[in-house]
């Protein structure tokens, strides 16, 4: 094939050839830059330790710390021309110090490392996404506490299957989904605290043989420590994956609880009513509000899911040390951190201004026989029947409401005691939702006793 017909092939997108082609597989600054803040901040506790070692002179710090001070500013007031020929937000950051104070600039990258710079900012900014997750799991927990507090006593129909099991209360249900998030919560945490050791001072691979003091960097820089090994440190991409399953994780609850939403939102629900703030309407139906945020929640943890099955996939089969593969780590990292921050912002809304139809909830909770669970257990409490031989029981007054078009409430006495005759008045005070509900006192049970006191709980650990 010529030349020309493999530019052809290529199109005019790179019209100077193969060169062009490597520039641009080649270049990670069209979303490295996005490390520039942590690049920069790296950089100076890097220079600062080279002149406490008596590495670099204390003038050359100085002139290095005012230069990338100089460079931040740039690149926070959009004033910063950024090269896709420099490849990375490194040599970008390096080579515009040296356009401004010159040769000490060289002197900067002493005992250091690509390698361990990038390990390095990555490290910082998805620490600064864990801080941000963090702090989104406590505003959405916080919302659902307030709405479990609201409706301690609201009876809901529970369901499996999603079918109508037993009645539940609407605080026990926002509780549900508190321990969900909780245990969201503690994996960010746990993983943060894992994550906090310093790649910088690594060098390459190997160390340096300079003289360098990896603790001073390390807490300047917020860590607790520099990590033990640096084969490891340059190659160790663990701290976003484990960002990307944890955050995978809290998406999957963001998505059921989504799903629910939306569920709940229909016409032929009716259980709650979301605010316009999160709701669209339709463009030729004008009776319809479309739950549209929650979704668009549900829609984008697939993107979350993608991001961790494909840093997984990158690394999966690299040997140490570094390899260019682990350049492709980041992209998806950024995407997923962008839409969980903005899935969890969404989701807090739509928590907060949601408001539940608690007559609404309260039909649903009476229909579909939701009390027959409790009729086998007074059955077996009351008459000493064997559960089974109870459940048989309940088993034929079902039918036999199902058959009259009622509830089980509204099946007479005699009615009842034509299954079974040891069947007394006693019965009625269990049948209805909310002695159903009152009477789940075990602990972690639905009761409205038992949901005050987790709301309680709970405020005191969010206070």
């Amino acid at each position: 094939m010529s030349d020309k017909s493999s530019n052809q092939m290529w199109g005019g997108r790179f019209a100077a050839g193969p060169d062009a082609i490597m520039e641009a597989i080649n270049a990670s600054i069209g979303f490295d830059k996005r490390l520039a803040a942590q690049d920069i901040a790296g950089s100076r506790a890097h220079a600062a330790m080279l002149a406490a070692t008596g590495i670099i002179s204390d003038s050359d710090a100085e002139t290095i710390r005012e230069g990338l001070l100089t460079v931040l500013s740039e690149i926070e007031e959009g004033r910063f021309t950024f090269s896709t020929a420099l490849e990375d937000i490194h040599m970008n950051v390096e080579a515009r110090l040296k356009e401004i104070v010159g040769e000490p600039a060289g002197r900067l990258h002493t005992a250091r490392s690509r390698n361990d710079q990038v390990a390095t900012d990555f490290k910082l900014w998805v620490r600064d996404q864990f801080d941000a997750f963090e702090s989104g799991l406590l505003a959405l927990i916080r919302a659902l506490v307030d709405q479990a507090d609201a409706g301690a006593e609201w009876v809901m129909p529970g369901f499996t299957h999603l079918q109508t099991a037993q009645p539940v209360t609407w605080g026990h249900h926002m509780m549900a989904y508190v321990e969900m998030f909780a245990r969201d919560l503690s994996r960010v945490r746990d993983a943060r605290k894992r994550m906090n050791e310093c790649p910088l001072g690594s060098a390459a691979l190997a160390g340096t043989g300079f003289a360098i003091d990896r603790h001073m960097t390390a807490e300047a820089l917020g860590f607790d420590r520099p990590t033990a090994n640096s084969l490891d440190a340059v190659s160790d991409r663990d701290f976003a994956l484990e960002f990307l399953s944890t955050a995978s994780i809290s998406a999957m609850h963001l998505s059921r609880f989504a799903e629910e939403l939306v569920i709940w939102s229909s016409a032929q629900f009716r259980f709650v009513a979301l605010s316009d703030r999160f709701s669209t309407g339709s463009s030729i139906m004008p009776q319809k509000k479309n739950p549209d945020a929650a979704e668009l929640i549900r829609a984008k943890i697939g993107r979350i899911f993608g991001a961790n099955v494909a840093l997984m996939t990158v690394m999966k089969g690299l040997p140490l040390a570094y390899s260019k593969d682990m350049q492709e780590d980041k992209e998806q990292v950024f995407d997923a951190a962008d839409n969980l921050m903005l899935a969890l912002a969404a989701m807090e809304g739509m928590v907060k201004d949601m408001s539940a139809n608690v007559e609404n909830l309260e039909a649903a909770a009476s229909a579909g026989f939701s009390t027959a669970t409790d009729l086998a257990d007074w059955l077996v409490r009351e008459t000493g029947l064997p559960f089974r031989e109870a459940h048989h029981v309940t088993g034929s007054l079902v039918a036999m409401a199902e058959g009259k078009g009622c509830d089980l409430p509204d099946l007479s006495l005699s009615e009842m005691q034509s299954v079974s005759s040891a069947i007394t008045e006693g019965i009625y005070d269990v049948l209805g939702v909310h002695n159903s509900v009152a009477s789940r006192l075990s602990h972690g049970g639905t009761a409205p006793a038992r949901v005050r006191e987790q709301v309680a709980r709970w405020k005191e650990i969010l206070a």
